[in-house]
């Protein structure tokens, strides 16, 4: 495998943006178990540029650009035992994004493993690989889930700032395919969003879509490992210009070896109160 020193500052991808026709695009998601994944939407893919983020000059800031790129070594043994991840890796990331974004308070709501192998993925019956630009919560849905979640709490909670925080890594192999690409949040305008609906079978949920701005500034970490995260805000509820959502996209790697590995990887999604 190729040595991280020898992967280029730049390369250029198509990653895969929405038309704002007027129309809500969507996504519909089968329950647990289902692979089920139906989407409408005119997609609109364009060539950019990614910058290796691996060659930074300063650190990413959480609050600044969107997202951090971090080392963090997990203590799951097996990412494909559910039990394993709630009961090991759960706490690992709550005390982690309290670390990373100074919250008093961190829940674990959900995860999701992906891979792009399809034999794995039907066996498994995990999620696909995400090739479309998007963020996960809007003006609506950020605050909708902490109701959904703690119903009781919601209105307290909500009089005081919080944030959705995602944490996303590869789970056993470095990243030789479809790896993630990230967007500078100080590039993405509120205007380049279009609200998506997530459906489910049993509700009804918001995301972003993105219009292309040649002014997005976008980045990839080649080769990611297991020990390697990428920590990035959904949401926030501050307004104060620091960053709020940060677009995301698994894209199809130019520097890609032959015959490579099919990415594998877990999200997690968390609520961060302050």
């Amino acid at each position: 495998m190729a040595e991280i020193a020898d992967f280029p500052a730049t390369i250029e991808a198509t990653v895969n943006y929405i038309v704002d026709t007027g129309e809500t695009p969507f996504t519909y998601t089968g329950g647990p178990g289902s692979t089920v994944v139906q989407t409408g939407g005119t997609a609109d893919p364009h060539a950019v540029t990614l910058h290796n983020g691996r060659l930074a000059k300063a650190p990413f800031v959480l609050e600044r650009d969107g997202f951090r790129f971090i080392d963090h070594d997990p203590k799951v043994a097996d990412f494909f035992d559910e039990d394993e991840i709630r009961r090991v890796y759960y706490p690992e990331i709550e005390r982690l994004v309290k670390a990373e974004s100074g919250a008093q308070r961190v829940i674990v709501f959900d995860h999701t493993v992906r891979t792009a192998d399809d034999a794995l993925r039907e066996e498994r019956k995990i999620r696909e690989v995400v090739r479309r630009v998007h963020n996960d919560y809007t003006e609506w849905s950020g605050p909708q889930r902490v109701r959904d979640l703690l119903p009781d709490e919601a209105e307290a909670l909500l009089a005081r700032r919080f944030a959705i925080i995602q944490v996303w890594r590869p789970t056993r192999h470095p990243v030789e395919s479809f790896p993630l690409a990230i967007c500078d949040a100080r590039s993405i305008p509120p205007a380049d969003l279009v609200i998506s609906e997530r459906r489910y079978p049993n509700r009804v949920g918001q995301t972003y879509a993105i219009k292309y701005n040649p002014e997005h500034r976008w980045y990839w970490f080649p080769r990611m490992r297991r020990d390697e995260a990428l920590v990035f805000k959904v949401y926030d509820s501050l307004q104060d210009g620091r960053a709020r959502w940060t677009a995301h996209t698994a894209f199809d790697d130019p520097t890609a070896p032959p015959h490579a590995r099919p990415r594998e990887s877990i999200e997690i999604r968390t609520i961060a109160f302050f």
